[in-house]
């Protein structure tokens, strides 16, 4: 780990507390307001589930939250960064291919949650409107704060963010004082810390493991948090947990204090329609406060969530997941992205939810199913990242398996979610698994198809051809994108290009190649002089995290070689030379199609089928590459699948 990394994750500082509040807490910060809600529906309060919730509640975070997520899983950073793409990565390192199954479901599944989390929050919060106007249609209002909320992405978060973490702390402020009241007033709810009222609701009460789908709500947040570890750093996340954590069981405690009270009635008959415990703990004079800060932090929570499906998908495309997607830069800070794709189809993915359940309380449903299957795959790949870490398997399998046990009891009691709206998330994060799946096996197709051929074959010719003028010169300097890993060897195709498609002469051949790291962040670059001021190579190492800015980078690599006096990059026509003008650059990149002579299996029909329809939505070579298209060249080469050996061809007189 460089030293910049081990700063982050070292340093404890005011600052990074309070960006920790704004950045990594909005998704589990803002649970209070429909956990409760959600645990007692429209049935009749009754004490022994109020205590049991609540207890159940409070072990979920001592046990799930602060020491899987805060204290065991943070340990597991790549390079400073975390989630599960991040851990995949890491773990990847151990050559255990099935490995990928659970980083693709976790990597889906939690962007299934990005889709629901936006509207189930911003939906709780501005429905506390309710309780001075009830028969107000909260729909159109949810989905214009969603549309100020996704519009506001392309200008970045620099701005906004300094906003949040004041905005935060004012949130977990509120949360804390408003359950102290209520805490003093019943502080017999505070025996609901004893384990044995969240055994009794689960093994006594017949409703208990149905209750437990929804106390599994206030947990949903930790693998955002893991998430985004790498722009606070560790130790700043472990500190700011406690207060957070404290504040969150205040307000949970608070409002079964208020339940408990009101033992033998109903949400509906305290509240009205939308009568929920969150606004009920509320002074009158408050309320309208109160909803004000919710709905910010609603906001706020929706944004954290929409700035790491941005991340994600960036580390997927790095890991070949998914296809090439537009990724712009709105600010200078390291991280900050937004991808315009992305954006409009998590809006549009929101908006028909908001549609699709209308309320919050019917979201709740749809809400937890996916977040756990994201759980559950982080436990698998953690196990293996303890077994590469040399950890005793006496420590790890033990660990390993009580938390296997509690994400599978949180499954189950998720899945009789499924037909009341859990089923939503899962056909979306179905989706999103077929595309990462389909592209990541076409791309290994490709590449168990892709004949790669000896540089040292074709030096002697390269050079007579650049030396040949009875060939038109096609460029100065001609520049192939490979895929070839090792810097001895090059694609046939891309000497087939040069030499027989069209004989192209060039003074300077150039061979460039992007090597993704496992690693987030590092730009290192490496040159291989092959025939000296005839054929070069360019090797870019680049974090699974950076910008693929080719032009600009390989522009830097020749004025770095031009300083250090090992090329000479003016035009070799005559009039041009003496007169001190640079030569040409002209970018080659290759385009596949499948042929209409490969013979597929029914697996390799499906998947390149659908391979070459995504790229048909998905970004070109050259803007992936971050290349000027006035000076790309596009070749397309058909691509033989099992090519019949022999047809059997008769000749007849």
């Amino acid at each position: 780990m460089n030293s910049t990394h081990k700063d982050l994750h070292s340093k404890l500082t005011l600052g990074g507390l309070l960006v920790s509040l704004g950045i990594i807490y909005g998704d589990i910060g803002t649970s209070p307001l429909y956990v409760m809600k959600a645990i007692i529906g429209s049935h009749i309060i009754n004490a022994d589930i109020v205590l049991g919730g609540i207890s159940c509640v409070f072990w979920t975070l001592t046990l799930q939250t602060t020491i899987k997520y805060v204290l065991i899983t943070l340990s597991a950073d790549n390079h400073g960064e975390g989630g599960i793409f991040a851990l995949y990565a890491l773990v990847k390192k151990t050559k255990i291919k099935w490995l990928i199954v659970p980083a693709i479901i976790g990597g889906s599944a939690l962007l299934a949650d990005g889709i629901i989390t936006p509207p189930i929050s911003v939906s709780s919060a501005v429905e506390g409107i309710r309780t001075f106007y009830p028969e107000i249609n909260t729909v159109p209002i949810v989905i214009g704060i969603l549309f100020i909320l996704f519009t506001i992405q392309q200008f970045g978060t620099k701005l906004v963010g300094r906003f949040f973490s004041p905005m935060m702390l004012i949130w977990f402020g509120m949360l804390g004082i408003l359950g102290l009241i209520q805490i003093t007033k019943h502080a017999e709810v505070l025996k609901a810390f004893n384990p044995i009222y969240a055994y009794n609701l689960l093994s006594i009460h017949p409703e208990g493991f149905y209750v437990l789908g929804f106390v599994f709500l206030c947990t949903t947040g930790a693998e955002a948090l893991y998430s985004d570890m790498g722009h606070c750093g560790r130790k700043n996340i472990r500190i700011s947990w406690i207060f957070v954590k404290i504040t969150l069981l205040l307000n949970y405690f608070g409002q079964a204090a208020y339940l408990i009270h009101h033992e033998g009635e109903t949400l509906q008959s305290l509240g009205g329609a939308n009568g929920n415990p969150f606004y009920l703990i509320m002074a009158d004079w408050f309320q309208p406060i109160g909803i004000i800060i919710a709905t910010l932090a609603a906001v706020i929570a929706s944004q954290a969530l929409i700035s790491g499906s941005f991340t994600l998908i960036n580390e997927a495309m790095r890991l070949n997941f998914w296809p090439k997607v537009r990724i712009k830069y709105p600010t200078e800070l390291k991280g900050q992205m937004y991808i315009p794709s992305i954006n409009w189809l998590l809006f549009l993915g929101c908006v028909g939810i908001v549609l699709h359940f209308k309320e919050s309380k019917n979201m709740e449903h749809a809400y937890g199913l996916a977040i756990i299957l994201c759980m559950i795959m982080t436990t698998i790949l953690l196990n293996f990242y303890l077994i590469m870490k040399r950890v005793k398997w006496y420590y790890y399998s033990p660990l390993i398996t009580v938390y296997l046990i509690i994400e599978f009891g949180f499954l189950v009691a998720n899945v009789t979610k499924f037909s009341d709206g859990g089923y939503v998330t899962l056909l979306i994060a179905l989706i999103l698994i077929s595309i990462m799946t389909i592209w990541h096996f076409a791309k290994k197709i490709n590449k168990i198809y892709t004949k790669i051929v000896k540089i040292e074959e074709y030096k002697k010719v390269l050079f007579e051809l650049s030396s040949d003028l009875s060939i038109p010169k096609y460029a100065t300097h001609l520049v192939y994108m490979t895929n070839a890993g090792r810097i001895d060897e090059i694609e046939e195709k891309v000497m087939y290009s040069i030499l027989q498609k069209r004989p192209k002469r060039a003074d300077i051949y150039w061979f460039v190649h992007v090597n993704i790291l496992t690693v987030p962040y590092k730009t290192e670059y490496r040159v291989t002089e092959m025939v000296k001021d005839d054929l070069y190579r360019v090797d870019f190492n680049l974090g699974f995290r950076e910008p693929t800015k080719i032009n600009l980078m390989f522009k830097e690599v020749i004025k770095d070689m031009v300083t250090k006096g090992e090329v000479d990059i003016t035009s070799r026509y005559e009039s041009l030379n003496k007169n001190n003008i640079i030569g040409d650059f002209k970018f080659v990149l290759s385009e596949k199609f499948l042929s209409n002579d490969s013979d597929l299996t029914f697996f390799e029909k499906i998947v390149m089928n659908s391979y070459f329809l995504i790229k048909k939505l998905s970004l070109s070579e050259e803007s992936a590459f971050g290349l000027d298209s006035s000076s790309v060249k596009v070749e397309k080469f058909p691509m033989v699948l099992h090519a019949p050996e022999k047809i059997g061809l008769t000749r007849v007189q």
